[in-house]
This record gives structure tokens, sequence and C-alpha cells, in this order.
């Protein structure tokens, strides 16, 4: 298949894409009713529900920073903007996520900051204890339950690090993601008299735990580039979860094309788009788990690296370094505090 680059992603041929301009209206209307009620909502409920919002007003960020829903970036970015998720601001999200989209280095650990895999030479220096942590990493519990709190806390204690050394680019990105903490806050807690610790643990935690699920195995290395990425088929609840980004293959391809419209794309091109990435299809988000509850999706070192290279640093890979340096900073925290600041000299 023929791959569009990051910067046709840009473009699209509606106006204005009005289902999403209502999927936005209806997410944050849903977000203000569940923390304004949170009171009389049984936690259960509060959980699954304040988890599924955040999670979905992710995959909502992930749609606008590809130019939808209309042609000005400057309102689809206000669109994506608030910081329900406290702890990613929109712009790091952007900008690791379009560099991603550079599809001929899908899974590379030095040039993909969504990449799990690490080089060779990394994974060679890990121990064993780090090693077993890794490969539990790599299952899909493991990657919901532990790696998801892990992740926050190790991208922001790299922010946090990046931010007292007097990193400018870091002050511009944070000082106001805070300020819209701030507000989101007052809101929160000053308005709905729910307390922050409830909203991590009833929004947050949840939300990053369902997002990982749609992650977790959409791309695996491979020789050809058109087979490093996977179908997920026959999952319609999690899939509008995902703005069918299931359906991978389908937004490397036509990153352009608005959320709505890739199912209909996909079943008209189902054979091609299977043939093309090698028959990288599971039956529902059921089939992933089966297959990796308690198994490794990966080992760990990418076996397309067969010498050491040279990263091309950029302030877009810091949330990189809290999805994949975190096995390597477990016997090595020295080695991955360097590569975390080199990331951030550019």
């Amino acid at each position: 298949m023929q791959l569009q680059s990051p910067a046709a992603s840009l473009r699209h041929h509606s106006a204005v894409e009005w289902p999403t301009c209502f999927l936005a209206l209806g997410i944050y209307l849903c977000w203000g009713l569940l923390t304004f009620f949170h009171a009389s909502i049984p936690w259960p409920v509060l959980v699954v529900g304040g988890g599924w919002i955040v999670a979905w007003q992710m995959s909502l960020q992930h749609e606008v920073m590809h130019g939808h829903p209309t042609r000005y970036r400057w309102l689809n970015d206000a669109i994506g903007l608030p910081p329900l998720t406290l702890w990613l601001p929109y712009p790091i999200y952007r900008r690791s996520h379009l560099r991603h989209h550079r599809n001929a280095h899908l899974t590379d650990p030095l040039e993909d900051p969504e990449s799990y895999y690490l080089t060779p030479e990394r994974f060679g220096r890990l121990g064993s204890a780090a090693r077993a942590f890794l490969r539990f990493r790599n299952t899909f519990f493991g990657r919901i339950t532990f790696g998801a709190v892990r992740s926050i806390v190790l991208f922001l204690w790299s922010e946090l690090r990046h931010a007292l050394q007097g990193d400018r680019a870091t002050l511009r990105i944070w000082l106001p993601h805070l300020l819209g903490v701030g507000f989101l806050l007052v809101w929160v807690w000053g308005v709905c008299g729910m307390s922050p610790l409830v909203y991590v643990a009833c929004f947050v935690l949840p939300s990053r735990s369902l997002s990982q699920i749609r992650s977790f195995a959409e791309h695996r290395a491979a020789d050809v580039q058109d087979e490093r990425t996977a179908i997920v088929e026959n999952s319609p609840v999690l899939g509008l979860l995902f703005l069918n980004n299931n359906l991978h293959v389908v937004h490397h391809d036509k990153p352009a094309l608005p959320w709505y419209r890739i199912p209909a794309y996909y079943q008209a091109n189902r054979a091609r788009i299977i043939e093309a990435n090698g028959g990288l299809v599971y039956d529902g988000y059921g089939d992933v788990i089966r297959r990796y509850f308690l198994t490794p999706h990966h080992e760990g070192a990418h076996p397309g690296h067969d010498a050491p290279r040279v990263s091309v640093p950029s302030p877009a890979r810091r949330l990189a370094h809290a999805a994949v340096l975190s096995q390597a900073i477990v016997e090595y925290p020295a080695a991955a505090a360097s590569s975390s600041k080199a990331a951030t000299a550019a």
C-alpha cells in the first residue's frame, strides 16, 4: 500500500466534519455531567464512565491532530486542548504522534516515539530481573495495569527534571498546560466537590489503561513496512472508543480519512489491505487478550537492529522515554536519564 506522510494527514476534503464536532461536544458534556453528579453515581459506574470519557477524549485528540474536523489547525487544536488527562500536554502528544507517522520507521526504538521495542544493545545490558519485568510489561495484563501507571510516573518525572534544569521548551509547554489543569480543578474540586485523588482514581488511571488496550498490539516489527501495522476486526464497542483506529492499517494508509469513514473504506478494500499487511488480523480484542494476556507480545529487542544507530533527538520523544525506557530504567537509571536528557537537547 502507498502510505501518506504526516503532512498529507493534515489534508482532508470537507470544510467541517460535523460528526467529529458533535462527538467533541458530547464528550465534554458527558465529562461535565459525570464530574458534577459524581457523588450520586456508584463508584464502579464512575470508574467505567470516567475512564471511558477521558480515553474517548484522547481518541478525539488523536483525530484533531491529524487535521480534523476543520481546515484550521488553531481550531482543531483548541478542540483537543482541554487537559482532561491532567498528565499529558496536548502539544507533546501531537508532536510525538506525528513523528510516529513516519511510516518507514514504525517500531524502530530510536526513531518511533511509540515503539515498545528496545535496541539489542540496550536489551543486552539488562539483567535477569529487568528482563523478567520487561516480559511482564509486554503482556496485555502488564501493559494495562502496572505498565500504564509506570508510564505516567516516568513521563512526569522526566518532564519535571527538564523543567528544573531550566529547559525553556518544556516550560513553554507546561506553564499553559498547568494553567489549564488549574481551571479544570476549579471545576472538579471547587464546583463539583470531587477530590483530585478521586478524579485521578476514577478518570485518569482507568483512561490510561483503556488507551493501552488499543496500542498494545497495533504494531509489530517486520522487514516489510506494510506488515508492521495490525487490524482488529469485530470490535464495535472498543472500536467506537478508539474512533475506529482498531482498523489501524487504514489510519496509517489514509490518516486524513475521518474516523467515521474508516469502516466503509476498510470493507471496500479488505482483501487488498489484509494481503498487504501479511494477514496481521485479530478477531476482536478478545482475540488479543487470549493470545497475550500473560504471554509477551514480543520479547523486547527489536530484530531489525543489527548495529548501533544514532537517534535524532527531539522533544517529541519524551513520551517515548516514559513508554519505552521504563524497561531500562529498572537497572540502568543513569543511562536512561542520560538518554532522556540527550533527547531534549534539540
